[in-house]
């Protein structure tokens, strides 16, 4: 009985949606993620100013991102604001800034911190040089924050690529979406489906994500020493 599940992912073209669904996964994460990685540097420098103003602005940006769901972030910009503003946004573009914005927030923390954790005197010698603040940044900081940037922002794309798992909500067809799809239509006759079909997308979460967090541990492991 377990076996005949089995048979339904290489019926017809089943593996073949699915790997496609997992294709739409693995764009919007891609978008999002260079996305946020142009915007999250940005927001990062621009974080490290002294002015009061500029970090609890910034700093109310991030908590709304981790206090609020992201599930509840793609309800409200799906549902609530197109029918207020008479906006026609697809599920996919929802789910990039959703997912842009998201990512944004998190890379800022994550520059801004590898920024103020450079010892102050590479500061004081880039001042001394006469380098510009642009230029301070661009010859000195940044190319020095970027080493201790790299493991947790591996670690941040590979949390987007999981979390991609909620698009299913708002109607995104990616692979999970996918495999409820073809659950539905062959649970009466395999009533094992579900398991091979969600184990199998486990196992495609698991060959993207477990490279990358395997990655990011030995870059932590090699930079530490």
């Amino acid at each position: 009985m377990l076996n005949s599940g089995i048979s339904v992912l290489f019926e017809g073209v089943n593996l073949e949606r699915l790997l496609l669904g997992l294709l739409v996964t693995l764009r919007v994460a891609l978008i999002a993620v260079v996305i946020s990685i142009v915007m999250g540097i940005l927001i990062g420098i621009i974080r490290t100013s002294k002015s009061k103003l500029v970090q609890i602005l910034f700093k109310l940006y991030l908590e709304l991102f981790r206090i609020i769901p992201i599930l509840v972030w793609l309800f409200v910009i799906y549902y609530v604001i197109p029918a207020n503003f008479d906006l026609n946004l697809s599920a996919e573009v929802v789910a990039l800034i959703v997912f842009s914005l998201w990512g944004a927030a998190e890379m800022s923390d994550i520059v801004r911190g590898a920024i103020i954790s450079l010892p102050k005197h590479q500061t004081e010698s880039s001042k001394a040089l006469g380098l510009s603040v642009s230029q301070m940044y661009r010859y000195v900081l940044i190319p020095q924050a970027t080493k201790r940037c790299i493991p947790p922002m591996i670690n941040l794309i590979t949390r987007m690529i999981k979390t991609t798992a909620l698009l299913t909500m708002i109607g995104v067809v990616e692979v999970i979406k996918v495999g409820q799809q073809i659950i539905e239509v062959n649970n009466l006759e395999h009533p094992t489906i579900s398991f091979w079909i969600y184990g199998f997308v486990f196992f495609l979460y698991f060959v993207i994500c477990f490279p990358l967090s395997r990655f990011s541990r030995k870059l932590e492991r090699k930079w530490a020493t």
